[in-house]
């Protein structure tokens, strides 16, 4: 009996090789799009392996966390450059995140029967953002410090619960060694619990099948191809054909990966900002707090809600239904077609105002507020969950909206009317042109994208082929 005999009698390597690589059937049309889920997985590797090897000499106390961390850069074999690659890389993950759900938002990747693989990779991405937020205070330099004190007070304004949480969350009254100890033992952990939803993601897309950027299924029963009598028609075996494909992909990401970790480690202040360079004060505050990058569009929602009847947790509230309504988009999308090449225009159009808005968002949560910024960022916030919930009007094709997306719409409508009230109600200092270009441009928004009198308006989506291929 050969080894290879012998081990897949008590571990089925071979049988998992087959179902999930040499006999797992993709579609022929892949883009460029589909890089993303590989690099994904290559970067969140990446992100593990340098991520022990910097809890080696990384010392989780208060005392000597800074410390710590400049031994590592100076005195550590190769320390700077595994620093740097943990550090660019949590950035370079979120980045290809975004692209690998834009492509799901472009085709379609959420819709039935992928609900579950989008669910899935919804719930990674929140586990992606508790990893960072716990690893931000890590390094105690001041942006870590003071941006931690900031995030875990916004608990604190949730009625009832709020000091409890955050006072368990800090472990202490304040942001102290325990807070450290904590969010260390945090940022060590998930990582692995990461890699468990990813295998669950996996597994689930490869049931259902991949999408690809037609939106037409290949699963449809086998009616055999050249590796397989078995096997749909317009599929081609993952291995060797799309890890090939991948291996250039990654090639091309690492060049821009080490350009990055080499020449601007830093960049410009968004991946490594330079009050972090100074060990952590708690008397001293830094000119302008801000989160990293990746955070600061859902930043930009928490600081454009108003604080009202006493409480800031409006802001709150809406900075966590930003994340929570991407949950729901199976649901919300009610076009009877997956992929955007065969939507309307009506579609097409909200999807690239989403797009301008997420990534302004982003900008102006890293800037200091002002009152015309404020005031931008206020209406992109309408604007930003105008997308989702005027989605069953502007999606569907007039006969398929029903109560639940009228009343999304109505919900729309209201905060479109709470935003008039902003504008016109509580910022005397903004210009008056201002003030009428947001309330003209929501008001088309709602009526000229969402709806049309009387009527809900009818997507115009394009007939869709029966296959991938002819």
């Amino acid at each position: 009996m050969s080894f290879n005999e012998w081990f897949n009698k008590r571990f089925p390597a071979d049988k998992m090789m087959r179902e999930h690589l040499t006999e797992y059937f993709a579609p022929k049309n892949f883009n460029f799009w589909y890089f993303f889920g590989s690099l994904a997985l290559m970067v969140l590797v990446l992100q593990i392996v340098t991520g022990v090897l910097l809890a080696m000499n990384y010392k989780p106390d208060a005392e000597l966390a800074f410390a710590s961390v400049e031994y590592i850069m100076r005195d550590v074999w190769g320390g700077w450059f595994v620093r740097y690659m943990h550090s660019t890389g949590a950035s370079f993950f979120f980045i290809v995140i975004y692209l690998h759900m834009f492509r799901g938002l472009l085709y379609g990747s959420y819709k039935n029967p992928r609900e579950l693989v989008w669910i899935f990779g919804m719930v990674i991405y929140i586990a992606m953002m508790a990893t960072a937020f716990f690893g931000y205070l890590l390094p105690w330099g001041q942006m870590s410090y003071w941006g931690a004190q900031v995030i875990v007070n916004l608990f604190e304004t949730l009625p009832i619960i709020g000091g409890a949480l955050s006072e368990w969350i800090r472990g202490d009254y304040v942001i102290s060694d325990i807070t450290l100890n904590r969010f260390y033992a945090f940022h060590y952990l998930i990582p692995f619990i990461l890699v468990a939803l990813v295998v669950l993601h996996i597994i689930a897309l490869h049931e259902t099948g991949s999408n690809n950027p037609d939106g037409v299924e290949i699963k449809k029963g086998p009616k055999g191809n050249r590796w397989s009598k078995d096997a749909p028609a317009d599929g081609i075996p993952f291995h060797p054909y799309y890890t090939v494909k991948d291996l250039l992909g990654v090639v091309v990401f690492l060049v821009f990966f080490f350009a990055v970790v080499f020449f601007f480690p830093e960049m410009g202040g968004y991946f490594i900002e330079a009050p972090n360079f100074e060990p952590a004060n708690p008397l001293k505050t830094p000119e302008h707090i801000a989160p990293v990058w990746y955070f600061t569009p859902y930043y930009a929602i928490l600081r454009a809600v108003p604080s009202f009847a006493g409480t800031q947790v409006w802001g709150v509230l809406a900075m966590g239904a930003a994340i929570v309504l991407f949950f729901f988009l199976p649901w919300l999308d009610r076009s009877p077609v997956k992929s955007v090449r065969y939507k309307g225009p009506s579609t097409k159009v909200f999807l690239a105002i989403f797009v301008v808005t997420f990534l302004v968002l982003g900008w102006l949560g890293t800037e200091a507020p002002s009152v015309e910024l404020t005031a931008m960022a206020q209406f992109l916030t309408v604007v930003y969950f105008l997308f989702f919930l005027l989605m069953p009007c502007y999606s569907g094709t007039g006969d398929n909206l029903g109560f639940s997306g009228f009343l999304l719409f109505v919900i729309g409508l209201l905060m479109s009317l709470g935003l008039f009230y902003l504008l016109w109600g509580e910022t005397p200092d903004l210009s008056t042109a201002m003030k009428w270009f947001y309330t003209l441009v929501t008001i088309a928004i709602l009526f000229f994208l969402g709806v049309k009198p009387g009527w809900i308006r009818a997507d115009a989506i394009k007939p869709v082929p029966e296959r991938v291929t002819g």
